[in-house]
């Protein structure tokens, strides 16, 4: 396993201020099943991803985020918060001068090397694992927990499951159509096997033509979707990037069953793709754009 480097200003700021250390600490273990010190309730964190950022803004801890990422956009106040770099390039310099006492970190986008790195600083790192829906259900679970929010992420949670159910309800005896999900048009990139995407596909009543791949998100060529034939055609949203011209692009392609019937739709990427507290609102429209016939 590959050791972060610190520059060398890092260091400096290491030994000029410090990082925060706890009055009253536990030791928890989290989704990597790594134990981790953390302080009884945090009140300066970091968080290194926006789903994270959301997670902590949705069982009450928006005021306990010290950093965020430049991709933390939502809720609207996350975007005043000082910001830590991007998801794959934190800036040390400048968490180490947030004086954290906890950073949270996800596998579905966070590098080792940076997660070791701080914990070669002396910052407490808590890695949650989100691979589907139960499992972004237990990180906020345990994101509630560590931030002393634990009664508001229990409620929070308890509110997913209800709006999940309704929507399993809502297509059990709907035929499940064929759906090739596209994440990114060039190169063409789609979900795999072991994937939050597929598993929402499947929640709301379809199956995804590349659900088999082994690889989480693989890359295809346009020739291999064709081929799958799908009767429904996602295109993800991302930021401010508009779908509509790659929407052209897939009309021509009249082989297609989901062009022929009219069947390619647009979604917004951050509802699908951060395994956060908005995935019941992806899942609801997924699942409305699948199965149109329901009344919703």
């Amino acid at each position: 396993m590959r050791r972060a480097r610190l520059p060398l200003a890092a260091v400096l700021v290491v030994a000029l201020v410090g990082a925060a250390a706890p009055s009253r600490a536990a030791e928890v273990q989290d989704m990597l099943g790594r134990r981790v010190t953390v302080p009884e309730r945090p009140g300066r964190v970091v968080s290194l991803a926006p789903s994270l950022t959301e997670i902590a803004y949705a069982v009450g801890a928006g005021e306990q985020l010290v950093g965020v990422t430049e991709y933390c956009d939502f809720p609207r106040e996350a975007r005043a918060k000082p910001k830590v770099g991007g998801i794959y390039t934190p800036n040390f310099e400048v968490i180490l001068t947030l004086k954290p006492d906890l950073v949270l970190a996800t596998t579905e986008g966070n590098r080792e090397e940076h997660i070791r790195g701080l914990e070669d600083l002396g910052i407490p790192v808590y890695v949650v694992r989100p691979l589907d829906f139960v499992t972004v259900l237990d990180s906020i679970e345990r994101i509630g927990r560590v931030l002393g929010r634990e009664t508001e992420a229990r409620r929070r949670v308890d509110a997913m499951k209800r709006q999940a159910d309704e929507v399993a309800r809502a297509v059990q005896d709907a035929p499940r159509p064929r759906v090739l999900y596209v994440l990114w048009g060039d190169p063409l990139i789609v979900p795999g096997r072991d994937t939050l995407i597929t598993d929402l596909i499947r929640r709301a009543g379809g199956e995804s033509v590349t659900g088999d791949e082994r690889l989480p998100y693989p890359r295809f060529s346009l020739e291999e979707a064709v081929a799958r034939r799908p009767e429904r055609i996602v295109l993800a949203q991302h930021g401010e990037v508009t779908v509509d011209e790659r929407l052209r692009e897939w009309q021509h392609l009249t082989l297609l069953p989901a062009v022929r019937q009219g069947r390619v739709y647009r979604i917004d990427g951050d509802l699908v793709h951060r395994p956060g507290p908005r995935i019941v609102e992806g899942l609801r429209a997924l699942a409305r754009l699948l199965h149109p016939e329901v009344a919703w």
